[in-house]
């Protein structure tokens, strides 16, 4: 992750602790040792793997004179840099300052090098905000606002898919599972897709034509990560309604890296966090084992027989060559169309638009025309099922 914002790595260690010390984290000895290595390779940040509280943090960069972000502060980092849009800034800025809210034990100014992102790393022009702690909180209170307008913004937006019927597709997954490159070739868009971390920060949403003819919106989401901070969660709930409203979950998934089980669990984990304990009715989610072109025959073999033992949605494809999108695109279709329910209408010679309108939005299963109507045994979506309930036989 640090390699992500071009951060020249001169020293990397696994330091195995015996136990938590509440003042540094690591023992005396380890702080010791790795202060004198910090100071030989001339470090300017060390970044340590695991959650730091502020003391730890304030204590290791006493003993070690340079700058410590934990895991937390490093992602979040990351994330300002790859922000691009108002919202996502907004989401970034809000998640920091929650984070940094903390952490105010003095302001960060002895760094001189201006670095972007959201702070960590920068020097004193980035660093003013952290001094003031009633600043913060009136920031934290204005970005909260307008997260929530952007918040009601989407909901409309949504509401307006509804209303045409447009079911949702969420690509969710690991951070650099492959998400952007898959939604480019889905849909023809040219969204940044890019090997490295969190390459996609703000959701993208694009229209494509499934198998049957039918439209779906398909989301291309921010990755998740292993940890994912709370204040991240917290922060990005604007952008993660978008899979928390999805009719369909796609898990797109590494099936070329070494840690793609582990990575699939931490999906989940966050998946978990962003559903409502209430939610007894969750959308359905498939699997898809993304780069197959970089698997070995024998690895192919394996997970082919995996996916046909166990999980039957998982799809193994490669969304850089292409491979087995065709069969994607049709489990698509015919998962979505498990959504729709054929029910009997009854439409007026008179009302020729509203007939338009149902061979538009549905697959006319049967048609009987009569002296006085057009009676329909059709297959809508339960959003065109209320639409014309009102022409609903016998009603």
């Amino acid at each position: 992750m640090a390699e992500a914002i071009d951060l020249d790595i001169r020293l990397a260690e696994v330091v195995g602790i015996s136990r938590l010390r509440p003042g540094t984290y690591f023992g005396s000895g380890a702080v010791e040792r790795l202060g004198e290595a910090i100071a030989e390779a001339e470090i300017y940040v060390a970044v340590v793997d695991a959650g730091l509280s502020p003391v730890q943090q304030q204590n290791l960069e006493r003993a070690w004179k340079c700058k410590v972000i934990d895991r937390t502060g490093l992602i979040l980092e990351i994330f300002g840099a790859r922000a691009r849009t108002r919202e996502g800034t907004m989401q970034v800025e809000l998640a920091a300052l929650t984070y940094q809210r903390s952490r105010l034990v003095r302001a960060w100014t002895h760094l001189e090098r201006q670095r972007g992102g959201v702070g960590f790393l920068g020097g004193p022009g980035e660093s003013q905000i952290e001094s003031d702690r009633r600043a913060i909180d009136e920031r934290i209170l204005s970005l909260k606002r307008d997260l929530a307008e952007v918040r009601r913004t989407r909901d409309l937006h949504r509401r307006a898919r509804r209303r045409d019927a447009h079911a949702t597709i969420a690509l969710v997954g690991y951070t650099n599972a492959g998400k952007s490159t898959l939604f480019n070739r889905l849909t023809e868009a040219k969204v940044e897709a890019r090997d490295q971390l969190f390459a996609t920060l703000d959701p993208t949403m694009r229209g494509f034509v499934l198998p049957s003819g039918r439209t779906a919106i398909l989301s291309d989401t921010v990755g998740f990560v292993s940890d994912l901070p709370h204040e991240l969660v917290e922060a990005f709930q604007a952008t993660l309604e978008e899979v928390k409203e999805a009719d369909l979950l796609v898990h797109v998934r590494d099936a070329a890296h070494p840690d793609s089980d582990a990575q699939k669990r931490d999906v989940e984990d966050v998946l978990a966090q962003l559903r409502p304990a209430e939610d007894d009715n969750p959308p359905p989610m498939i699997e898809v084992l993304n780069k197959a072109d970089l698997l070995s025959p024998e690895t192919r073999e394996i997970l082919a027989n995996r996916v046909e033992r166990g999980n039957e949605e998982a799809i193994l494809v490669s969304a850089e060559s292409g491979e087995g999108l065709d069969v994607l695109a049709q489990r698509f279709d015919d998962i979505l169309g498990r959504r729709r329910r054929t029910v009997e209408l009854q439409i007026p010679w008179s009302e020729g638009a509203v007939l338009t309108r149902v061979y538009e939005r549905g697959e006319v299963v049967e048609r009987r025309d009569t002296g006085d109507y057009v009676e329909l045994s059709v297959s809508l979506e339960p959003e065109d099922v209320e639409r014309f309930a009102r022409f609903a036989k016998g009603d």
